[in-house]
C-alpha cells in the first residue's frame, strides 16, 4: 500500500486540517470531526428520514443509504451544522454485503440481521462465489453510493474548486464557510466494516455479546474461516475503494467487535485480512486530491491490539474512549509512530459544560504527543446528544469564540437539499 503520510507536502497549511494531521503535521487548527455524526441527533436527520426513501428498491436504513439525494444531504448536515473538518459519507457497513446479494437487513432497535447466517463450509463457498455488486440491485446501489459522494463533494468543494453552495441558508453556509477556512474546501471520508466485524454479523446472523458462534468458526474451521474474511476483505476494500474513487479524500476501516478477539488470534486470524482490505482501499485514487487518501483504523475495546491494528497497514489509529490517550500514544510509539484520532468519552456530550470544555481541552493536550491527532469521538454520537453541544466542541478545538457564539445562538431550524423546497420541522431547535 503506498502510505500517505508521505506523499503530505513539507507546507501542511496548505492542505485541510484533517489531511494535515493524518499525514503526521500540526495544522493551525486541531481538527475535529464526531463518529455517526451524520443523523441521530440531529432534528433535519430524523425530519429527512420520515421520507422514506427507498434507494436500490430497498427500504429502512438500506434504503436511506442507497438513496444518492437522501445520503448526500445526511452527509452534508453536520458540515452545514458544526463545521466540523471532515463529512463522512452517510451509509452502513452493510451496505456491501447487501449490495453482493448476501441477505441482510437493519431492523430498528435490533440492527444487522442476516436471513441465513453463515456457519457451514458450504454456506462459506456460496457466499464467497459472489462479488461486490452481484445482487440484483448491486450495479444500481453501487452506482447511487458513487452519485452520492459527488454530489457530497460538489458542494464541499476541491483544490482550487469552491464548493457549489446556492440556495442554502445563511447558517448552514456558516458553517460550510467555517468548515472550509482559509483551504477552500472539506474532506469526505468514506469507510467499510473490517472483515472480522462483517464476518461476525454474517456467522451470528445479528448482533451479538460474545461473537461466540464466529470465534468457534475460526478454530474449529481454519479454512472456512479463512475464507470467509478473504471474502469480506475484498468486498469491503472495494467498496472503500468506490468511495474514494468517487471523490472522498480520507477513510476509514471500523472494526467494531475486534475488541472481541485475544491478541494472538487477531494477530494470526484476522490481523492480515484487515491489511488486505486497507491494501485494496489503498491503491485507490481520490479524483478530488489526485492522489492515494489517509486510511483510519477503529476499534472499540483494541486497546491490547492498538500497535497489531497499526502494523495492518493505516496511516492513523483510532482511539476509543476505553483507553488513555496518552498511554495509547506511547503504545504506537518508536519506529511504529503515527497519527492518532480520538477519544473524547461520549457520556461527557450530556455533561455541564464546566466539565465537558475541560475534557476537550486535556484530550487536545494528549493528542499533541503523537505525529498528528485528530479529535474526535471515543465512539459514536449518542443519539440524545445535544446539536449545539457538538458545534461548541468543534469551536473550543478551533479557539474560535466567535464560532462559539454561532453555537450558542444555536441553529434556525431550517433544513433541506439544495434547489429543493425545505421540509417544515416544526421550528426545531436543538
Amino acid at each position: 500500500m503506498t502510505c500517505f503520510n508521505s506523499a503530505v507536502r513539507d507546507d501542511a497549511d496548505a492542505l485541510p486540517p484533517l489531511l494535515a494531521a493524518l499525514g503526521g503535521a500540526r495544522p493551525v487548527r486541531p481538527p475535529v470531526w464526531f463518529m455517526r455524526q451524520a443523523g441521530r441527533s440531529l432534528p433535519e436527520y430524523r425530519a429527512l428520514r420520515e421520507r422514506g426513501a427507498q434507494g436500490a428498491g430497498m427500504t429502512g436504513m438500506l434504503g436511506a443509504c442507497l438513496d444518492p439525494a437522501t445520503a448526500a444531504e445526511a452527509t452534508l448536515q453536520p458540515v452545514r451544522r458544526h463545521g466540523v473538518d471532515a463529512a463522512i459519507l452517510f451509509s452502513d457497513i452493510m451496505v456491501p454485503l447487501a449490495l453482493a446479494g448476501a441477505g441482510v437487513r437493519i431492523e430498528p432497535g435490533v440492527g444487522p440481521v442476516v436471513e441465513n447466517p453463515i456457519r457451514t463450509p458450504a454456506d462459506v463457498a456460496e457466499l464467497t462465489a459472489r462479488s461486490l455488486g452481484e445482487a440484483p440491485n448491486g450495479p444500481g446501489g453501487l452506482a447511487a453510493i458513487e452519485e452520492a459522494a459527488r454530489a457530497v463533494v460538489a458542494e464541499l468543494g476541491a483544490p482550487g474548486r469552491p464548493g457549489a453552495t446556492g440556495g442554502l441558508p445563511e447558517r448552514a453556509l456558516a458553517g460550510l464557510a467555517h468548515s472550509c477556512g482559509a483551504w477552500g474546501w472539506t474532506p469526505l471520508i468514506g469507510f467499510g466494516g473490517a472483515p472480522f466485524t462483517l464476518a461476525a454479523y454474517l456467522v451470528e446472523g445479528r448482533p451479538s455479546r460474545d461473537h461466540l458462534a464466529a470465534r468457534t468458526l475460526m478454530h474449529s474451521d481454519p479454512a472456512s474461516w479463512d475464507a470467509l474474511l478473504d471474502w469480506c476483505a475484498r468486498i469491503t476494500g472495494e467498496f472503500i475503494a468506490l468511495q474514494i474513487r468517487a471523490g472522498a479524500s480520507a477513510a476509514q476501516l471500523f472494526d467494531s467487535w475486534a475488541g472481541a478477539l485475544s491478541p494472538k488470534d487477531y494477530r494470526e486470524r484476522v490481523a492480515p485480512h484487515s491489511a488486505r482490505a486497507l491494501e485494496i482501499a489503498g491503491r485507490a485514487i481520490s479524483p478530488t486530491t489526485g492522489g492515494h487518501v489517509p486510511l483510519i483504523h477503529f476499534g472499540t475495546g483494541t486497546s491490547r491490539i492498538l500497535a497489531d491494528m497499526r502494523a495492518a497497514g493505516a496511516d492513523a489509529v483510532g482511539v476509543d474512549d476505553r483507553t488513555d490517550l496518552a498511554w495509547a500514544i506511547g503504545e504506537l510509539g518508536g519506529e511504529g509512530a503515527c497519527p492518532v484520532q480520538g477519544n473524547l468519552d461520549p457520556a461527557l456530550l450530556a455533561a455541564p459544560w464546566a466539565v465537558l470544555g475541560p475534557a476537550v481541552d486535556a484530550c487536545l493536550e494528549a493528542g499533541r504527543a503523537a505525529p498528528g491527532h485528530v479529535l474526535n469521538l471515543g465512539h459514536g454520537v449518542p443519539p440524545t446528544t445535544d446539536p449545539d453541544v457538538l458545534t461548541r466542541i468543534v469551536a473550543r478545538a478551533h479557539g474560535d469564540e466567535e464560532w462559539e457564539g454561532t453555537a450558542l445562538a444555536g441553529w434556525d431550524g431550517r433544513v433541506g437539499t439544495p434547489g429543493a423546497p425545505a421540509p417544515d420541522t416544526g421550528g426545531d431547535r436543538a
